[in-house]
């Protein structure tokens, strides 16, 4: 059983900067892919960014070029670094690990709870 927490939301404004962390334990970390997806109000869950076992990484289109996902195996921790937050950009963030693919959510085998990221014009 792998637990998985989400920290690091909060309220913002245009323009600032946030990093979220996730801490995943009970498992092998270095061996998981790990993800964020994020829930904006009203919408399904969409995949934001990924990073494979040896660091590669994934962005979504959308958010490419101002968020960036990391890892740091020594601290069971993937971040994801937001930065020119929009109002778009607000939503649940949830972590989650998995061993398969990177893209979907079927991809996932353990998920946080969410934190909170709202973006104020």
């Amino acid at each position: 059983q792998v637990l998985v927490a989400e920290s690091g939301g909060g309220k913002v404004q245009t323009g600032d900067s946030l990093t979220l962390s996730c801490v995943a334990s009970g498992g092998t970390f270095s061996g998981n892919t790990m993800g964020w997806f994020r829930r904006p109000p009203g919408k399904e869950r969409e995949w934001v960014a990924a990073i494979s076992r040896t660091g590669m990484t994934y962005v979504r289109d959308a958010v490419k070029g101002r968020f960036t996902i990391s890892r740091d195996n020594a601290k069971n921790t993937v971040y994801l670094q937001m930065d020119s937050l929009q109002p778009e950009d607000t939503a649940v963030y949830f972590c989650a690990a998995g061993t398969g693919g990177y893209f979907s959510e079927i991809d996932y085998d353990y998920w946080g709870q969410g934190t909170q990221v709202s973006v104020s014009s």
